[in-house]
């Protein structure tokens, strides 16, 4: 195959007449609590009003060789919708203190209110590694690493036509 060929996209077909346009892509962070799932879901609808789109338990599974003994009633797979987002969370299958390494979830709201009361929320038990503050960039921006180790920023966006001042 010629690198000319290698490089040409691949042809996509149409959809039939009538039928809603197929769905844009989405990244969607997966996140893995490592027997903690149900406790960060009660966590995250109460500090963010997390709502449950969907949960599977791993008692759920058509195959039940990939269980391990006592893990039925762990979450295999929840969706949660969080600020219009999704997020993806399960128990996983390891055991031992989630590792959240090298990325933080982005909450930005309207107001410095709103601000306060959800840096509150996550820091509850939590590590809180830069204060919520005026920032040259933000009316008010923090980060604060949860009580699971989850990142997280949180910022009020600044007014459109006079920036932050």
């Amino acid at each position: 195959m010629s690198a000319k060929a290698a490089a040409k996209p691949a042809a996509r077909s149409k959809p039939a007449a009538g039928a809603p346009p197929p769905a844009a892509p989405q990244i969607q962070p997966y996140l893995f609590f490592n027997g903690r799932c149900d406790e960060a879901i009660a966590f995250y609808g109460s500090a963010l009003d997390a709502r449950v789109a969907g949960l599977f338990r791993f008692k759920d599974s058509p195959d039940q060789s990939m269980v391990k003994p006592g893990w039925g009633e762990k979450v295999m797979h929840a969706e949660l919708r969080i600020a219009g987002a999704t997020v993806l969370v399960s128990d996983g299958g390891d055991e031992g203190p989630p590792r959240f390494d090298g990325f933080s979830l982005s909450l930005t709201v309207p107001d410095e209110a709103e601000a306060e009361r959800r840096f509150n929320a996550l820091a509850e038990s939590g590590k809180v590694t830069m204060p919520l503050m005026k920032t040259f960039f933000a009316p008010r921006f923090g980060m604060v690493d949860d009580r699971f180790g989850v990142s997280w920023m949180v910022h009020v966006t600044p007014p459109p036509a006079s920036g932050v001042t």
